[in-house]
């Protein structure tokens, strides 16, 4: 009788661990199925707009009733990168009326495809930012786009609306930035 009991415990044991074993594929299988699945890829970030020099020109030179403001800059300049959130932060104020906030990369075009879109993407700034190769820009671009500024440092910021312009050489602050957004805006 202890031979027959002991059999029969074996073979359940044995049959309870065969069927667990079967679950446990299947929850591999079916584990494995959704491991397969392939995610949708991104939608893949608008590429940045190149200017040559004569279209920076053109567009520089637009007169209407919008409040351009262009923002010269360059990935590796320190002051450039401190003041961008305070021209984010007017991006976000201002949306729906009438102001561009333009950020124009200065950057060489060996770094247009690697430095570039990764620097615009971590500073959000993407969708607000056109690339011009800083070293195509002479003498003559600089005397016919501004009053002041030669090219010789940056950041740099030109802002027009209709004939009214202002130039700004150095890192904007906040209150600053306001303040001269305000006296075309208001």
């Amino acid at each position: 009788m202890k031979k027959i009991l002991l059999s029969t415990l074996l073979a359940v044991t044995l049959f309870s661990c065969k069927k667990e074993a079967e679950k446990t594929e299947e929850n591999t299988a079916a584990n494995d199925s959704i491991s397969n699945i392939v995610p949708e890829p991104l939608p893949a970030a608008p590429s940045l707009k190149a200017l040559n020099p004569q279209q920076t020109t053109d567009f520089l030179q637009t007169k209407n009733d919008t409040l351009y403001v262009n923002n010269f800059f360059a990935t590796w300049c320190g002051p450039c990168v401190r003041e961008i959130p305070h021209f984010k932060d007017k991006i976000t104020e201002l949306k729906g009326q009438p102001v561009k906030i333009t950020f124009i990369s200065l950057d060489t075009k060996e770094v247009w495809n690697t430095e570039v879109p990764t620097f615009v993407d971590k500073q959000g700034i993407r969708n607000n930012t056109i690339l011009l190769d800083g070293s195509q820009l002479d003498e003559t671009f600089f005397k016919n786009n501004f009053k002041e500024w030669k090219g010789d440092a940056i950041p740099f910021t030109y802002m027009r609306k209709g004939d009214k312009t202002d130039e700004y050489l150095g890192m904007m602050t906040s209150e600053l930035l306001n303040s001269k957004i305000d006296s075309f805006i208001k």
